[in-house]
């Protein structure tokens, strides 16, 4: 019983982003958020594991691949964004002036 109410949640917890991020203001349907959980769960997520220390790795994981599956049909997918992983060090010098105190 504690896995079904745990399994409810993070349905749940899975339905809140794609009414928040929906392309359409159309309302999400029940059956829909079901095919989105059952799409992840293919892509090898498990809303069961509960291990939070790896969580937002592995829903992201999933849904990167559920929106590779889908290749642009709108259903599921991962939000587009940015980050500083390419970026270059910060250099030696520029080190010194922000950290050196005269």
């Amino acid at each position: 019983m504690k896995s079904l109410i745990q399994a409810v949640v993070v349905a749940a917890a899975l339905a809140a982003p794609v009414a928040v991020f929906a392309q359409s203001n159309a309302p999400v349907t029940r059956a829909q958020v079901r095919a989105e959980l059952v799409q992840l769960e293919k892509a090898g997520y498990n809303p069961a594991a509960a291990d939070n220390a790896t969580y937002p790795a592995d829903i992201q994981a999933a849904e990167a691949k559920v929106a590779a599956q889908n290749d642009g049909t709108g259903v599921g997918g991962v939000a587009n964004g940015s980050s500083d992983t390419g970026r270059p060090p910060v250099s030696k010098a520029d080190w010194n002036a922000m950290y050196s105190h005269p």
